[in-house]
């Protein structure tokens, strides 16, 4: 499923071609290979190269400028009269982005900045992947649950980095001397690599620390790297059914513009819920009736 939509209806010849072409299979796949040769040529550039090659990949790259600035007018053509229409979708405006940086006055030569904006462009193969965009649509929709997911971490590390510098400080100073020694310590033992060691440093202190590390584990590295699972796995559920019913909202379209926006897609998202819950019902009510005999027929003896 494409991620976007073109009009369909009094295009012109012009806009009707560009849309053939922007929708067919041929133009995104050569699109994809000029992406990742371009890609290839990127690292090509980071080995030392005599003169001759030099001169070849700066001409490959200003090949594949060529090649995306083409692929963007003929996108936005494919909108025929209503051209800012191609901005309504948030892959375009990457794209575009990313394409129109390039030409940035003080973006020349070998400048850091440039690299970046050309590197950028790989990232436009996320466009082309439906596995990749769901992916990418999970992790931005789940950033409110990860920024509480954070306050809460944060909170909980502060607690038990002043408890470490509390009981540790004296002892072992390079580890807990001070809050950010202790914070750090801390936030590698999350990976638990350091875990066996500072259970022993603290088994030399007290038998007791062994309470604090054994908590620390169980409501850091257990509890709340669940709850962080948790609200990613979640947002991945609802970018997937986002993404399947992208299509049914270009024909459900509730405010009426002509063009399938999230708004619909959520409000198919929803029905389509709610069309779950009723079949469930459904299905618990039929299994009611072939489980309860005082629901069968006293006619026959299956109850039919």
């Amino acid at each position: 499923m494409r991620p976007a939509s073109t009009p369909t209806v009094g295009r012109p010849d012009l806009a009707a071609r560009c849309a053939r072409i922007a929708r067919s299979r041929p133009f995104e796949i050569a699109i994809v290979v000029v992406i990742i040769a371009n890609g290839i040529v990127l690292g090509l550039e980071t080995y030392p190269h005599p003169g001759l090659a030099g001169s070849v990949l700066r001409g490959l790259e200003w090949a594949f400028r060529v090649a995306f600035v083409t692929e963007i007018l003929i996108r936005v053509l494919a909108y025929g009269r209503r051209p800012q229409d191609f901005f309504r979708h948030g892959w375009n405006v990457f794209d575009f982005l990313v394409i129109a940086a390039i030409f940035i006055p003080g973006l020349h030569g070998d400048s850091a900045l440039l690299r970046v904006v050309q590197v950028a462009r790989m990232l436009r193969l996320v466009r082309f992947s439906p596995g990749l965009r769901t992916i990418v649509a999970a992790l931005w929709r789940s950033l409110p649950g990860v920024g509480g997911f954070l306050a809460l971490a944060v909170v909980t590390l502060y607690v038990y980095g002043m408890a470490g510098w509390l009981i540790f400080a004296d002892t072992y100073p390079e580890e807990y001397g001070d809050i950010g020694r202790s914070l750090l310590t801390l936030f590698v033992l999350l990976s638990l690599e350091t875990l066996p060691d500072l259970i022993e440093q603290g088994m030399a202190v007290s038998p007791w620390t062994l309470v604090y590390y054994i908590s620390y584990v169980l409501i850091t590295v257990n509890l709340l790297l669940n709850i962080l699972i948790a609200v990613i796995v979640n947002s991945m559920e609802e970018a997937r059914r986002l993404e399947m019913t992208e299509g049914l909202a270009a024909d459900y379209d509730e405010d009426g513009d002509g063009v399938p926006d999230e708004v619909d897609r959520i409000a198919i998202s929803q029905r389509l819920d709610d069309l779950r819950m009723v079949i469930a019902e459904l299905e618990r009510e039929l299994r009611i009736d072939r489980d309860d005999p005082q629901h069968r027929s006293p006619h026959r003896p299956d109850g039919r």
